[in-house]
């Protein structure tokens, strides 16, 4: 189909021409050197030039920033009552911190872009090897590449070192696959290079890592061109990597950004925490109040002044020009006045505060010494510390499967021979390997007989794709090996003549190695396959030679794999594998073996059968002529080939079948439970195949027994999609309640299901899909590319109610994943580092996620929860009394506290106390956190930061500021307060009130804090003590800078009343008293009432260096 679209036009934009080598074609067409892109990969976000504008665009379009700004404009040009110094300094130090932070995170991108875009590569030029940059690689260069080197860009092979023309390669980086998988040279190519003139037409660059279309044209003297069909089998991917060959040569065809990798990437866009988000919503209400408090005041000013005699007593007559101003203006500059006066509702403190915290916290993730792994010698690692909070408010967990849940060996368990089971065991061990649910007990120290046993492991040692290893050193291939003895199968006591058994093996599926390394262990060697010869080493040391005529390739649909080989004697078998070939087989043989494989299958180990057919010379003329029919046919050759496959895998014997265990990562099963208890919903998404994916969820505790399992993919899409769509919908209609659902997907239906034809279906459809997962305990995705796990994150990420996305994963596979979740977790693993560069946070294994979301997540949360109201409280505490001022002085604007107090109140007086809380409190010690997975379920949906508690601190703040104003204006009913008879004035009145606010809101949070450590004790006392210290110190010299020294001996002479102490002290307890009898009467409840006896001790620890020594064995520690 393709050859026909490109015939027309050459010019297409859905093709392009490629000349291989920049060398022209025959002379009578004209050359054109077409322009691509170079081979640059570029992921950070600025340049030299652009950080300044672009950083501080992104900073002001957060609404208190701007907001700041503008009012630090207004007191610079406007005569406001304040200094502009005390909006200007704080919002200079904020904007320069966030500024410096992620200056540093752009850099290290930069780093790690240029360690790509500099690595030297090989480049035959005129015959020539020259070293060049990777960035410097064009489209139709020709590259060699070596052994473990990685590809620089995406090539097509035209040669190879080893004699078959194939070279192995390993994607792990992108998609999750460690395994080896076998390319193609382009067929009747040049061997020597410099000769070969060929022009290469293929599609334009797309991000299917599977699916590559195109041809080349090989132009030799006085011939007509010859035409080459390519498919993805010789298209070697940028980020994979080159194994067991030594070197081969290919041809640039696509670079830098339209390689395949780089169109799974994700570009890295800024994440915003759903803590920011509420803040910004508050922020807006107490804009809001700030406006409608400058409202008030300003026409309550013109009201109260448009009396007779208010507007210009006899002792303060107006200027000529305060008459000549234009009335509107008068009464614009003073709203604004009074903006300035109470804009320190709105906390710019609180914001320096936010990120202090997050980033000094995020230290604490470092620090734990339960995230250390001994393996790697690492422990986990903070790329950005803006999200710690959103670890606490997770809803959905996206998971890789290959290497993130298991560690990716697969290892051989047993196997069973018809109906009797097999379990490998060394001499050593007593126990006998059967186990009694096999089958009736007269059977149990039975076996079947030799012939079978050995028919069974000649179909293990042939039913595959596995090359041997070439090995270096050949003397060391030979090995005493200790004698093993396998159930009923001896091994011989020759062992020296044995191939050790970690010998190398090649494959592209490590369930295949793990089948031939069994079938050694029970005597039976696979030596290699050699120009179509297969080799086996038998038990009686015999070397057995097949000549291997045709595989019938493993596919997802068919789910099996078949050889098709000629014995010496010229007789013909065939040998298939997996479960779907109960249907092929007699059914009187399945009985025996089924037991097993449903046994072995709920155990989490994956399970293959083994049958076995003898094709009569007939019989294979027939199949071989079908097979070399389909293979050639343009169109519709998969359908042409399924028929083949079909006729030939039919009527066959069963003989047995094996289980294999991929070994789940350290306790992969106990997190998975913990996060499910914690009300997470656990997504694997994984690129392997459907079965073993499903086996891992079942191991791994995600798929129980009694889960029904739902099952959308291309094979039951071809039972007729309609019935299908419809089958849905009514699994929808009656869910069960008492049912718990799985729910499995792979990667073709799931493209169907996203890009549907119509835009009315495409959605109708997501919508569908989304019910159906919200409603199982668990969802399964797999064949998955990159790119789609990226599309399923996002669409449940904007799903209804925006849930709290997490990504997890090890490979570049996952970087697209990790990117598009609200956070993004690497594991450092096997697979490079890809993931855990571009991630949020990475830790070495699974297991550490459990104590990251539901201890540390919790934590944090909570801590800056309490944060956020709390600065909202003490700043409605702090600017109500000054706005009950207005009422009494005229709205004359006038300032109820000092300058230096307005100043230093947010960033000296509560600033510290609130940072330590906000730090080091643990409401519920973490061993509590880890057991009990259920209370992480208390903070979920932003449930601190919602309206309700808003509202609550919101009165308490109101509750709070009318009590000071009003109980210290009661006091001063009665103004002559001092011994003498003196009156006290307007400051000490302001500062008798500042002086209740400070001890309140302190002692406030010191009733809220459970977890005590010396440093709050340090910073809460420490505080109070320096309010009282600077105040005597403020008043008691002349300050030469200052103009007017309005609180000079203010604080001195106030603290000589002893009415002034009573009311302060009276104050303080009457604001506390509703707080403190909550505590006593309120009753436990909840799961908080079962911890009680497990709360955290009140006396603090002896020093910085175990912060929470007495609050859990998981004590943070700082590390050298």
């Amino acid at each position: 189909i393709f050859c026909s679209t490109l015939g027309g036009d050459e010019r297409r934009v859905d093709s392009r021409t490629i000349y291989v080598g920049h060398r022209s074609c025959p002379a009578n067409e004209a050359f054109i050197p077409p322009k691509f892109c170079d081979n640059r990969i570029v992921s950070s976000k600025y340049t030299v030039w652009n950080f300044l504008p672009k950083n501080l665009f992104e900073q002001f379009r957060r609404i208190a920033n701007f907001y700041f700004l503008i009012i630090f404009l207004v007191q610079v040009i406007v005569d406001t009552p304040t200094s502009p110094v005390t909006s200007g300094l704080p919002l200079f130090f904020v904007i320069t911190v966030t500024a410096i932070k992620q200056g540093y995170e752009d850099w290290l991108r930069h780093k790690a872009d240029n360690e790509v875009n500099k690595c030297p590569v090989t480049v035959l030029e005129d015959g020539r090897r020259m070293q060049k940059e990777s960035e410097k690689i064009k489209v139709g260069d020709v590259l060699e590449v070596e052994e473990d080197e990685t590809f620089p860009c995406d090539l097509i092979l035209l040669q190879s070192s080893r004699d078959d023309d194939t070279c192995f390669v390993t994607t792990a980086s992108l998609d999750g696959e460690s395994n080896h998988k076998t390319h193609y040279t382009v067929p009747d190519t040049e061997k020597d290079l410099e000769s070969l003139n060929a022009t290469i037409e293929c599609e334009q660059p797309q991000p299917d890592l599977y699916k590559f279309v195109g041809r080349m044209h090989i132009y030799k003297s006085n011939q007509e061109p010859a035409v080459r069909s390519l498919g993805p089998e010789n298209l070697l991917l940028k980020g994979a990597t080159l194994k067991n060959t030594q070197k081969i040569c290919g041809v640039a065809v696509y670079t830098g950004m339209e390689t395949k990798m780089a169109l799974n990437y994700q570009g890295k866009s800024q994440k915003r925490s759903a803590v920011e988000k509420s803040i910004n919503a508050f922020l807006l209400v107490y804009l809001c109040i700030l406006v409608s408090k400058a409202l008030v005041c300003t026409v309550l000013k013109y009201v109260w002044q448009s009396k007779p005699g208010q507007d210009e007593p006899w002792y303060n007559e107006k200027t000529q020009r305060e008459k000549d101003t234009n009335m509107y203006l008068k009464m614009f500059t003073d709203f604004l006045s009074f903006m300035v006066l109470f804009n320190f509702i709105i906390p710019v403190s609180m914001y320096v505060t936010v990120e202090m915290q997050k980033f000094l916290g995020s230290f604490f993730i470092t620090w734990d010494k339960d995230f250390y792994d001994p393996e790697i010698e690492e422990g986990a690692l903070v790329n950005t510390s803006d999200l710690n909070e959103e670890l606490g408010q997770v809803e959905y967990v996206f998971t890789d499967k290959t290497g993130t849940l298991t560690q990716n060996n697969m290892e051989f368990i047993e196997c069973c021979i018809d109906g009797f089971q097999y379990k490998y065991r060394d001499a050593s061990s007593e126990l006998d390997g059967f186990c009694a649910t096999d089958g009736p007990v007269s059977k149990l120290q039975q076996k079947a007989g030799r012939e079978r046993e050995e028919l069974f492991l000649r179909a293990l040692c042939l039913c595959h794709t596995v090359q041997v290893k070439e090995s270096t050193e050949q003397g060391q291939s030979q090995v005493d090996g200790q004698i093993t003895q396998i159930d009923g199968l001896v091994g011989d006591g020759d062992a020296s003549h044995r191939p050790q058994e970690q010998r190398g093996f090649i494959a592209s599926s490590p369930d295949e190695v793990a089948l031939v390394k069994g079938a050694m262990r029970y005597g039976f060697t696979f030596l290699g396959l050699e120009s179509k010869t297969m080799k086996i080493l038998n038990r009686s040391n015999d070397v057995e030679i097949y000549e291997l005529l045709h595989v019938l390739n493993f596919d997802p649909v068919r789910r099996r794999m078949s050889v098709i080989v000629r014995t010496k004697s010229g007789e013909l078998e065939i040998t298939g594998a997996d479960s779907s070939i109960f249907p092929r087989v007699r059914q009187e043989e399945v009985e025996r073996i089924r037991l097993h494989v449903e046994r072995n299958a709920t155990e989490g180990y994956r399970t293959l059968c083994v049958a076995y057919k003898h094709l009569s010379a007939e019989e294979y003329a027939q199949a071989d002529e079908g097979l070399k029919e389909a293979r050639l046919a343009l169109q519709d050759r998969e359908e042409k080939l399924m028929a083949v496959y079909n006729q030939v895998e039919t009527g066959m014997s069963l003989i047995g079948a094996t289980a294999v265990e991929d070994r789940l990562q350290e306790e992969a099963a106990e997190t998975m439970e913990a996060l499910q208890g914690a009300g997470i919903n656990v997504w694997v998404l994984t690129g392997d195949k459907m079965e073993t994916a499903k086996s891992t969820c079942y191991a791994c505790r995600l798929f129980q027994r009694n889960t029904e399992l739902l099952e959308l993919t291309v094979r039951t899409l071809e039972d007729g999609g309609r019935r299908r769509e419809e089958r849905l919908h009514e699994l929808l209609s009656w869910s069960v309640a008492n049912q718990d659902y799985g729910f499995i997907i792979d990667g073709a239906t799931l493209s169907m299901v996203l890009n549907s034809s119509t835009e009315s279906n495409s959605s109708r459809y997501k919508n569908l899909f989304l019910q159906i997962c919200q409603n199982c305990t668990a969802v399964l995705c797999c064949r998955m590319a990159p790119l789609q796990k990226a599309q399923i994150v996002k669409m449940v990420k904007n799903s209804k109610g925006s849930p709290i996305t997490l990504s997890i994963g090890d490979g570049a596979n996952d970087v697209s994943m990790i990117l598009e979740a609200h956070v993004g977790i690497g594991i450092k693993g096997k697979e490079g580092r890809q993931a855990v560069r571009n991630s949020d946070y990475a830790i070495p294994k699974l297991k550490h996620l459990k104590k990251l979301l539901l201890a540390h997540g919790h934590l944090y949360y909570v801590r800056i929860a309490h944060l956020v109201q709390y600065f909202f409280y003490k700043n409605l505490c702090f600017i109500l009394p000054q706005f009950l001022y207005q009422f009494f002085c005229g709205y004359s604007q006038q300032p109820l506290y000092d300058a230096a107090y307005l100043t230093m109140y947010n960033i000296c007086f509560t600033s510290m106390p609130i940072l330590a809380y906000s730090l080091l409190e643990q409401h519920i010690c973490m061993e509590v956190l880890l057991d009990n997975a259920t209370l992480y379920r208390e903070i979920a949906k932003n449930a601190m930061l919602r309206w309700g508690p808003f509202l609550y601190w919101t009165l308490l703040g109101v509750f709070h500021g009318l009590l000071f104003f009003f109980g210290v204006r009661f006091l001063f009913s009665n103004s002559a307060l001092q011994d003498n008879g003196q009156v006290f004035g307007n400051w000490s009145y302001g500062t008798i009130v500042f002086t209740v606010l400070v001890f309140t809101v302190t002692l406030k949070l010191a009733l809220d804090t459970r977890h005590w450590t010396w440093i709050n004790h340090f910073v809460i006392w420490g505080s109070l003590a320096f309010y009282v210290f600077f105040s005597f110190f403020w008043g008691g010299i002349i300050w030469p800078f200052l103009r007017q020294q309005r609180l000079y001996f203010v604080f001195a002479n106030m603290l000589s009343s002893v009415t002034a102490w009573l009311v302060i002290i009276l104050l303080i307890v009457l604001s506390l008293l509703p707080e403190i009898l909550l505590v006593v009467f309120r009753k436990p409840r909840g799961p908080h009432a079962r911890q009680m006896k497990h709360r955290l001790p009140s006396s603090g620890t002896s020093t910085i260096f175990m912060l929470s020594q007495t609050a859990s064995t998981h004590s943070f520690s700082w590390s050298d």
